[in-house]
């Protein structure tokens, strides 16, 4: 029984063991070799320390608010000399003093991250704040104070003097640059073909000169305040702060520049390609215009309208070209921007769009040209000025008056200036004379009114017509050629004045607009510098009412003269 118990006893010893042996295997977990994350205490604009351990309800960034605000305290308290900043060991931890007030304590929580003894981290943290105090009460000295304002005054004056060799010498530059346009700055030109004038390059090199002043301005005055402020110690942090972000600012658009260069050589490229594409179509139709270059059934008026829709159509396939080297074009954000312009073009252009396609039309309808006289509605006067939106007129009151393209080619036009060059224009008017003056008479005396019109052709002769025998008088209209069909207002006035004096000359009485009188005892409506000196004003005549009713008798029987008479 000995030996079955000593076996019974190692088996179950073995199955113990290898039942226990995974959890033994397990080796213990080994400390973080990670540095925990600590509280900087940041004093002006410089990380001075780290806590990492919690002092009861203090965590560390308690603790590292509380140690910065009573280092700024100590910085302006001029009792305190930096050099009372001592250590005093205590059992658990060991407390940074300034004479009797407590800077901060550092405990073996603060020491561990670091792997040195507290007491060394107390004595390092403790010579760092003596430095830094020292360093700041010197520079709040008066006497760096006061080298800190020599200082700005200095960068104040270099500034100054900056500005004015700007001032002086920057006009200067542009006045040369204007003096060489045409000597020194020439045309360039490819054949006969002028890509860029001498007055365009020179725009351009003042354009640039004008651009560096403006970027050298800024830079100097960016690093004017930048030093300022970096040269007195309450506002050092702001100036790093400026400094810092314009560096980045810089940084980022170099890095973008650099990405995107291959994309702005691209729409450079583009650009001058659309350029020149737009000078070679606009000798073409300058070439036209003046009559250098002809095409069958295309006028030369249309020539200017037909490049400017060209060159837009060019410009189009050129912005189209470029979009996709954008920068940022294939962002949701640029495209919910070109969705939005297009949606307000598209509600907002209606009319717009309306009036470019009416101009369009009217260009190629050639129904008038600028300097024309026409008729567009109401409006009568001489076409000043035509484009694809609108159509200008002054009128003879030298009144300008724009109409929307739509609106003329929606209205009658009447052209006065179209065949008069070639055929004439007839103007007219109309008199209306009695029936006792001979119609022959009348037909001369319209016509030698005409002929004594300024600006009446005298071939074709102008011409008379009769359009109405009316109750008391005859209506005689008056038609003379004119080819100055801008000056009708004028040549009317005068034409209506030549035909009162002639009238009035040969003694006949013009009836218009309608006009009845007694001539017994009346004058003659012929104005007196016409009438003879010895003219005078008929009479009343007086007659027996005998004779009046002999006159009616004698009436009645010429009408019936077989009616028997009464001798009673």
């Amino acid at each position: 029984m000995g030996t079955m118990a000593k076996q019974a006893l190692m088996v179950s010893t073995l199955l113990a063991l290898l039942t226990a042996s995974p959890a033994s295997a397990q080796a213990p977990a080994p400390l973080s070799a990670e540095k925990p994350a600590g509280a900087p205490v940041r004093f002006g604009e410089e990380d001075l320390l780290t806590v990492y351990d919690s002092v009861g309800a203090f965590t560390p960034q308690d603790r590292a608010a509380a140690i910065a605000e009573r280092l700024r305290r100590l910085s302006t308290d001029p009792l305190t000399a930096p050099d009372t900043i001592t250590t005093v060991d205590r059992e658990h931890l060991t407390e940074i003093v300034a004479g009797d007030k407590v800077v901060m304590t550092v405990t073996d929580g603060d020491a561990r991250p670091l792997g040195k003894p507290r007491q060394t981290v107390a004595k390092e943290y403790a010579f760092k704040i003596r430095q830094v105090l020292s360093r700041t009460r010197e520079e709040t000295s008066s006497k760096a104070i006061l080298m800190d304002v020599l200082f700005a005054v200095i960068d104040t004056l270099v500034l100054i003097l900056v500005l004015v060799v700007f001032h002086r010498y920057f006009p200067k530059l542009y006045t040369t640059i204007e003096d060489w346009r045409g000597t020194r700055i020439k045309s360039i030109k490819l054949q006969r073909v002028e890509i860029l004038s001498a007055s365009q390059i020179a725009e351009a090199l003042i354009a640039a000169a004008t651009a560096v002043r403006v970027v050298a301005t800024l830079l100097i005055l960016y690093f004017y305040v930048s030093t300022v402020l970096g040269v007195f110690p309450w506002t050092k942090g702001i100036s790093a702060q400026l400094f810092g972000a314009v560096l980045t600012t810089l940084k980022a658009i170099g890095q973008a520049f650099a990405t995107y260069v291959p994309d702005v050589v691209s729409i450079i490229v583009i650009i001058f390609v659309v350029r020149v594409i737009i000078k070679l179509i606009h000798v073409v139709f300058l070439g036209i215009e003046r009559g250098a270059v002809t095409f069958a059934g295309f006028h030369r008026e249309w020539a200017e309208p037909t490049y400017k829709i060209v060159r837009f159509l060019v410009i189009v396939f050129g912005a189209v070209a470029i979009f996709p080297y954008i920068p940022g074009s294939d962002s949701p954000a640029f495209r919910g921007i070109s969705v939005f312009l297009g949606v307000l073009f598209s509600l907002g252009s209606t009319g717009a769009v309306s009036n470019v396609v009416s101009g369009i039309v009217l260009t190629y309808m050639r129904p008038f040209r600028v300097g024309d006289r026409v008729k567009i509605a109401d409006t009568v006067g001489d076409v000043i000025e035509k484009t694809l939106l609108v159509t200008r007129v002054r009128t003879t009151k030298n009144v300008e008056i724009t109409v929307p393209n739509a609106l003329v080619l929606g209205s009658h036009i009447v052209n006065y200036s179209t065949v008069a060059k070639d055929s004439g224009l007839i103007l007219h008017t109309s008199v209306t004379i009695g029936y006792d003056a001979p119609w022959r008479t009348v037909h001369k005396l319209l016509i030698d009114a005409a002929k004594a019109t300024t600006h009446i052709l005298q071939r074709p002769e102008p011409f008379v017509l009769q359009t109405s025998l009316n109750d008391f008088y005859v209506t005689y209209e008056i038609n003379a050629y004119t080819d100055q069909p801008n000056k009708m207002a004028g040549i009317y006035s005068e034409l209506h004045q030549n035909i009162q004096d002639k009238f009035n000359e040969a003694g006949v009485e013009i009836m218009s607009p309608h006009y009845a009188q007694i001539r017994d005892g009346n004058k003659t409506t012929i104005p007196e510098e016409y009438l003879p000196k010895t003219y005078e004003a008929p009479a009343f005549r007086i007659a027996p009412i005998e004779t009046f009713l002999g006159r009616q008798g004698e009436s009645r029987a010429q009408r019936n003269p077989n009616s028997p008479r009464d001798h009673s």
